[in-house]
This record gives structure tokens, C-alpha cells and sequence, in this order.
């Protein structure tokens, strides 16, 4: 096949990958000049009882957990029509904040369905981009030609609907995945038709080698973020300041910012200021990781050589590079304490995940503890072959903890006609004990302490049924007869 982006988006049932679920899956295959190949994919995935969507998450879709068991495919039974009609040699699989929303999900998928979790998206010449970061860089360096939209404060938004609609582009249903991807690639060809060059130079740059070369080239470059503020349009001028611990990743130096109060602190300071705070008078470390395999929208210093540019983002070139000169006679001694004050992090994190390894409650969650072995794999692909009788067996081959502890779920949640009396038991147990362990603070409690404070929230109709459909659909999946 030539190449071609596959445009999807995702409802779902909450915003954490680990815990929530996809309910609706929605995508759109186009050339390379953004025309479209053949029909639409448009499928619900139903949610299985162990999970309690978030009724924020319903109000904004209006798709219920009903809806999904009536008209949607198993997550096995979507996974298996993904790789047949969606997965197909050298394609881009796109999105609007794809990369740090949808694809986190769809890891998390393949994951419980005994499919690799990342090969989807490099095997076979496949790859990933996001246009997210593309809008941004072209607001921040490029806004000629489209009209771009504020929030109700006045501030600079790239949301998809307010850029859709100021646009005049077709967006009728805003949060249902199939209109979302229909407005993303109305948007694509927006950017493509007006600033072609870049459109074209951050596609190239999508590559992880590509982005390395940029990066470790000891040179200042332009890096569009939402981690950087809005009011410099998400984008400034960084500086690799050393690699990262974890692998293609380097800690980059913000150089809009004055190192000076950064090089005396302490390894608790500097891990205080790296931590996330809302608190606005909060010293925040200018240090952010830049993963080359995310797609960063990064670009040449050159590209803001011009005033207006500078103007714009707020960012004068003086001032860079006064601020890179005071960090260079001290980035060594920076790096070091930086890289110090993560590892100190990442050991409170491991500490906090003790007990956790050999958790069913939590296996899910656990993508990211390590990668799968090639004996593991192979027997991936015979547990996702096998008839629905024969999974048990699978049990004692399988070497990772963490497939050993899905296995039950995933007989349970695709197949639960054929649980064994001994098998129901099981999985009415760890339905109960994830839905209601924790007393007060537990899933089952804060669903429906939420629908009671929506319900007082003065709805309107349409959500008055949704937060009636969801209170229904609560109590139909209580698990019975089960003391934990």
C-alpha cells in the first residue's frame, strides 16, 4: 500500500487510560493530500461490569453504558476488526492530542487483549503524528491565512470545536468521535493548503531519529508544548540540557527563563520546583522531558529570527541568549543535580507501588512495569486464537505475573458465558472488591455520590435521562451474593 494517515479519535468512558474504557472508536483513512479512502470506521466498544464510567465523561458524549452493551462489539471483538480493516502497512495513524490522550487508550487495549501494545504503530512502516502540536506550532510561527480562536478570558485557544467553528469548517456534533475526526482533518487541510512548508517539515520531523539529530545537535531550538504557558502560544526556545533517564528521552532547559535562581538550589528544592502545583506564585523548574518518540513539534531556532515573530511569542532572541551563556558555565553541575532530584522521584514511586506486582485489582494499570517477553508473545497470540474453553490452560505457560493475572479478566470480560461455576465466583469477587474496596472513597461510592450531585445541579433534559440511564446502569451491575 502507498502510504496514508488514518485520522481516529476516541470517546470514553474517563480521562485515565489505566482505569477507563473506550466506548466509542471513530477514524477515517485519507491519501497523503488529506482525500479520503474508502468509508469511515464508526464502532461503540461495550464496557464490561467491572468498570463505572465517569458521569462528567457521559454528560459530555451522551453515550451511555447501555447503549454500548446494545449496539457494541466486545474489546476482543473490536481489537480483532482494528487489525483487519485499520492496521495496514505504512500508515500514519493521526489524531487531535492523539498521542498523549487516544493512543494512551488504545495501548492500554491491546494490552488487555493480549496484543502487543505499541507494535500497531511502528510495525510494517506504520507510524504516529499528531495535529495537535501541528495547530500549535502554526498559530505560534505561521498564522497567516487562519483565523485562530481565544477562550472567554481572552486567552489563546486551540480547542478543536472553537478552531472548527471560527474556521467555518464542518463540525456539527463536537464530541462524537466521528465528527471529531471529520473537523481534524478539515483542519489538517487548513494548515496544509496555508503553510504547506511547515505542514510538510513537522511531518518529516515526526521521527524520533530526526527529532534526536535536532535535539542532541548542542544548539538552541524552537519546542511547541502544552506544557508551556498560552501566553507564549505553547512555544519557546530550549537547550538539551542532559539525556534522561529512561531511553530516547533528553531533559531540555526552558531559555526564556533566568538559570540564576536554579543553580544554587538543593536536590529537594530542585525536586520541590519540579513537581506539579496549581499554586501560581510556585517556583517551577524551566527542565521538561522531551520524549522523541512522541512527535514533538520542534524546529530550528532560525525559524524566529524575524521581530514579529519574536513579538508574538514573547520570547526576544536577546534574552536567550544571555540566559544560555549564564547556563552554560554551570550546566554540568544543573544536569547532575536535576538527574539526582529524579531519581530520588522515581524511587518514592516505586516504594509507593509495593504491593501492587501481585494485585489482580490493579493489573491493569501496569502496562508500563516492563515489556512483555518473545515467549509471552507467542503465547499472546494463542490466547487470542484459542477457543473461549481452552484460555484457562494458558495459565501456568504464560512467565509475566502481569498476563497471568489478566487472563481471567480477559475470559471474563469477552467470553462470560463461558465462566465455569468456580470461574463466576472469581469474577463476581474481584467485580465486587474493585467496585466497593475502599469504603467511602470507593469506584461504586463516588459514581453515585457523583450523579447525586449532578442530579442537584439544576440538568436539563437531555441530561436528566443520561444521569437517570447511568444511575440504572449502576445498580444493574452491583454485584450479588458476594461478601468479598
Amino acid at each position: 500500500m502507498a502510504a496514508s494517515f488514518f485520522f481516529y479519535d476516541l470517546e470514553t468512558s474517563g480521562i485515565d487510560p489505566r482505569s477507563a474504557r473506550i466506548m466509542q472508536f471513530a477514524g477515517q483513512r485519507t491519501d497523503m493530500d488529506l482525500k479520503p479512502i474508502g468509508e469511515p470506521v464508526n464502532q461503540l466498544i461495550a464496557l464490561s461490569p467491572d468498570v463505572l464510567p465517569d458521569p462528567d465523561a457521559i454528560l459530555l458524549t451522551g453515550i451511555t453504558p447501555q447503549q454500548t452493551l446494545a449496539e457494541g462489539l466486545s474489546e476482543t471483538e473490536f481489537t480483532s476488526l482494528f487489525y483487519k480493516e485499520v492496521v495496514k502497512p505504512d500508515t500514519i495513524f493521526v489524531g487531535f492530542n492523539s498521542i498523549r490522550f487516544d493512543d494512551e487508550f488504545m495501548r492500554f487495549l491491546n494490552y488487555r487483549n493480549f496484543y502487543d501494545a505499541y507494535e500497531w504503530q511502528w510495525r510494517n512502516g506504520c507510524s504516529r503524528w499528531d495535529i495537535l502540536d501541528v495547530v500549535r506550532m502554526t498559530r505560534a510561527l505561521r498564522p497567516d491565512g487562519i483565523k485562530w480562536p481565544y477562550a472567554a478570558d481572552g486567552k489563546p485557544t486551540n480547542r478543536l470545536q472553537l478552531l472548527s467553528s471560527i474556521n467555518k469548517l464542518d463540525h456539527a456534533h463536537a464530541h462524537d468521535a466521528l465528527s471529531d475526526v471529520q473537523a481534524t482533518i478539515a483542519v489538517a487541510r487548513l494548515i496544509q493548503a496555508n503553510q504547506p512548508d511547515l505542514f510538510n517539515f513537522l511531518l518529516k520531523a515526526r521521527n524520533k531519529k530526526a527529532v534526536a539529530a535536532l535535539v542532541n545537535a548542542d544548539q538552541p531550538f524552537v519546542y511547541t508544548s502544552g506544557r508551556y504557558s498560552s501566553d507564549y502560544l505553547h512555544t519557546t526556545a530550549v537547550i538539551r540540557l542532559s539525556d534522561h533517564p529512561q531511553n530516547d528521552a533528553a531533559l531540555v532547559y526552558d531559555l526564556r527563563v533566568d538559570p540564576t535562581p536554579y543553580l544554587s538550589m538543593s536536590i529537594d528544592e530542585l525536586l520541590d520546583a519540579w513537581r506539579f502545583t496549581r499554586d501560581p506564585g510556585a517556583l517551577r523548574l524551566p527542565v521538561k522531558t522531551l520524549k522523541y518518540n512522541r512527535c514533538p513539534a520542534v524546529a530550528p531556532l532560525g525559524v524566529i529570527k524575524d521581530a514579529d515573530a519574536q513579538e508574538r511569542l514573547k520570547l526576544p532572541l536577546n534574552d536567550v541568549k544571555k540566559h544560555l551563556a549564564l547556563l552554560r558555565q554551570h550546566q554540568a553541575k544543573l544536569a547532575k543535580n536535576v538527574l539526582m532530584a529524579l531519581e530520588r522521584l522515581e524511587r518514592e514511586r516505586e516504594a509507593s507501588q509495593v504491593g501492587l506486582v501481585d494485585n489482580p485489582l490493579t493489573v491493569d494499570e501496569r502496562l508500563y512495569d516492563g515489556f512483555i517477553g518473545d515467549k509471552d508473545k507467542s503465547l499472546m497470540q494463542a490466547v487470542r486464537t484459542a477457543d473461549p474453553s481452552e484460555l484457562s490452560t494458558f495459565g501456568g505457560e504464560l512467565n509475566d505475573l502481569r498476563l497471568q493475572n489478566l487472563l481471567p479478566l480477559y475470559k471474563a470480560r469477552n467470553y462470560p458465558k463461558s465462566l465455569t461455576d468456580e470461574e463466576r465466583v472469581a469474577w463476581d469477587s474481584f467485580c465486587y472488591l474493585k467496585l466497593f474496596s475502599g469504603g467511602d472513597s470507593s469506584r461504586a461510592s463516588m459514581f453515585f455520590n457523583r450523579l447525586q450531585e449532578q442530579s442537584a445541579a439544576s440538568p436539563d433534559k437531555r441530561q436528566e435521562y443520561l444521569l437517570e440511564e447511568l444511575r440504572l446502569y449502576g445498580e444493574s451491575i452491583l454485584p450479588g451474593d458476594v461478601t468479598g
